[in-house]
């Protein structure tokens, strides 16, 4: 149970979910993510995951309920699962779900530990079947290796929900039979739209596929339920009647989904955004490593709570730079 004063910003909404970012790199370079020649952050600036731990239990002390573990790609950090197996401890404890988002290409190896440390649920992200394209999109033929990742985790017993990017011109023809497939697998699937953060060589109006328009495509095949459920993210759900499976909609663009917000996110270096698509932070990396660093800590977060906005303000316009020059998988995805 928390022992401090739960976080609720100045609108009245209380955190409850944490995105914990452990590292910004990544094996793979998806073009709407990230340009080719990506500078990572020098390793020396990256919390230790015995920080990051601590990190963790501070926000769980302040009834944080749900931790994603995140990227980049958060399996390609050496000893991650010392983290995970940590945190797997916490969980009846006052945290309730520990999950992580991958890419699935270092899953295959880590399923059975992920499950052994108490992970019920991990979300894969996957934006096409077709080799040619996810070599494109990717530019890293690695299709095999995400597709072993995610048979493995589902025979280890977690739960799996793919997120698939909807993009323009590239996979908007395939989402239809992308999301038969991952139901026919027992696999949940997430649509999302582009994100306008950091800079990348292709234009984001290019990318941009509105899923408003996505959803009236599918409706014109499929029979879409909408359902109440929700699993602490900003994903509007619906059950697609002739697959018996369910699909969710994140659309920071043509649908804000900012008012019931519950989330934070911390980067591999410590810095706390209390919205994604916002420049504001507090240092937490300073007051962990401050000389009072549960007092500090309990001070950076109370900030956080007073500079969280109301809402992002995302948009996409033909030739505009991107909203932020941050990189998602800066932020944490």
């Amino acid at each position: 149970m928390p022992s401090a004063p739960p976080l609720i910003d100045s609108f009245g909404r209380q955190i409850t979910y944490l995105r914990l970012s452990v590292t910004d790199r990544c094996d793979l370079r998806c073009t709407y993510c990230m340009p080719e020649r990506m500078q990572f952050l020098p390793k020396s600036e990256v919390l230790s995951l015995e920080e990051l731990q601590r990190l963790a239990l501070a926000f769980i002390s302040r009834g944080v309920s749900k931790i994603r573990l995140t990227g980049g790609e958060p399996l390609v950090r050496r000893d991650m699962m010392d983290l995970v197996r940590a945190l797997g401890r916490e969980i009846g404890n006052g945290l309730e779900e520990l999950t992580l988002t991958t890419n699935g290409t270092q899953l295959a190896q880590h399923a059975e530990a992920l499950a052994a440390a108490g992970v019920k649920r991990v979300n894969v992200s996957l934006d096409t079947r077709d080799p040619a394209l996810f070599a494109r999109l990717t530019r890293r033929d690695q299709l095999a290796a995400v597709l072993e990742g995610i048979a493995a985790a589902r025979a280890a017993g977690l739960h799996v929900k793919i997120n698939t990017v909807a993009l323009r011109g590239s996979n908007e023809a395939e989402i239809p039979d992308l999301m038969q497939w991952a139901h026919s697998h027992g696999h949940d699937m997430t649509l999302i739209e582009v994100m306008p953060l950091g800079e990348v060589e292709e234009q984001r109006a290019d990318h941009y596929l509105p899923l408003t328009a996505v959803r009236d495509r599918l409706e014109d095949r499929f029979t879409l339920i909408p359902l109440a459920q929700r699993t602490g993210g900003p994903a509007r759900y619906v059950r697609v009647e002739e697959t018996g499976g369910t699909l969710g909609f994140i659309t920071p663009l043509t649908q804000n989904f900012c008012a019931g917000c519950n989330r934070v996110r911390v980067t591999a270096t410590g810095q706390l955004y209390a919205c994604l698509g916002e420049t504001e932070k507090v240092d937490l990396r300073a007051a962990l490593r401050s000389q009072a660093p549960e007092e500090q800590l309990a001070v950076a977060l109370d900030e956080a709570m007073h500079i969280k906005p109301e809402r992002h303000h995302f948009q996409i316009a033909e030739g505009s730079g991107p909203a932020l020059e941050r990189h998602m998988s800066m932020t944490g995805g």
